[in-house]
């Protein structure tokens, strides 16, 4: 079963995670891409455009699953402004550069296990990959000593 891309999933969770921190998020846009609807002129020579997606940046954004949709200014022109999610390059924030970069493909590739789909029969699943692990008390070495957190805290 295929799943979807986790690209939107994850820029979500970013921006999410950049905004409560205090940071201003910044999406990396490859805005040579079909479907981009941003100012270009603003772009780079490779066709990157940096976009801040602050909430005092921006108005009415939509982090969707297939796009990212926003209003902003450009130098001091409205535009309407229409991302593909596939066009992220990346999420980070401005102030330390902590975020995520995409790559080309970031769907989840089917294990390799020599067979298709197509070559099972219907109905049958796969057969999840385990393997047994010994249990019991892992054993102890005198390389590895206990300290207790403050006096009197025994943690053995």
């Amino acid at each position: 079963m295929a799943m979807t891309s986790s690209r939107p999933y994850l820029i979500r969770a970013l921006y999410d995670w950049i905004i409560d921190n205090g940071l201003t998020p910044y999406l990396l846009v490859d805005a040579a891409r079909d479907g981009v609807q941003a100012p270009t002129d603003f772009a780079d020579e490779g066709g990157r455009l940096v976009l801040n997606i602050s909430p005092r940046a921006v108005r009415g954004l939509d982090l969707g699953q297939e796009d990212i949709c926003f209003s902003a200014r450009f130098g001091g022109t409205p535009w309407d402004v229409h991302l593909p999610t596939a066009a992220i390059i990346a999420i980070y924030a401005r102030e330390n550069g902590q975020g995520m970069m995409f790559s080309d493909d970031d769907q989840p590739q089917p294990p390799d296990d020599g067979s298709t789909e197509d070559d099972r029969p219907a109905g049958a699943a796969r057969r999840p990959n385990l393997r047994v692990v010994k249990s019991g008390p892992l054993p102890r070495t005198g390389a590895v000593r206990r300290r207790s957190a403050s006096p009197g805290i025994r943690t053995s």
